[in-house]
């Protein structure tokens, strides 16, 4: 899988979720392309990052967007073990493609 963003840019847009609308982002994994999963951050609660649709029933949350990315929720593994399997749907409640419009003038060097 060839993702539009690197997993690092990805990590550090969910770190910097005050320039960038990400709750509601969507996901799976091409060799499951029947499970999607939803990430995102609400930042009014102590723990505002959030994974649904993952190996905790109800889904759970955490403090950083590190921990996240780096808990093995996905079938005992992490965002980060498989982001070369990870399609992104929507980002923000929106397209992928449309969210990378709105928000590549917002970094230097878009992405």
């Amino acid at each position: 899988m060839d993702n539009m963003i690197s997993y690092e840019k990805f990590l550090w847009i969910f770190e910097h979720d005050d320039i960038f609308s990400i709750d509601e982002t969507l996901f799976y994994f091409d060799d499951t392309p029947n499970e999607c999963h939803y990430i995102g951050c609400l930042r009014e609660y102590e723990t505002p990052y959030w994974a649904g649709y993952c190996d905790i029933p109800n889904g759970t949350e955490f403090v950083t967007a590190y921990e996240l990315f780096n808990s093995k929720i996905y079938n005992g593994h992490s965002i980060k073990e498989r982001w070369e399997h990870i399609v992104i749907e929507m980002i923000g409640g929106i397209s992928t493609d449309e969210w990378l419009e709105i928000y590549k003038s917002k970094i230097n060097g878009g992405f």
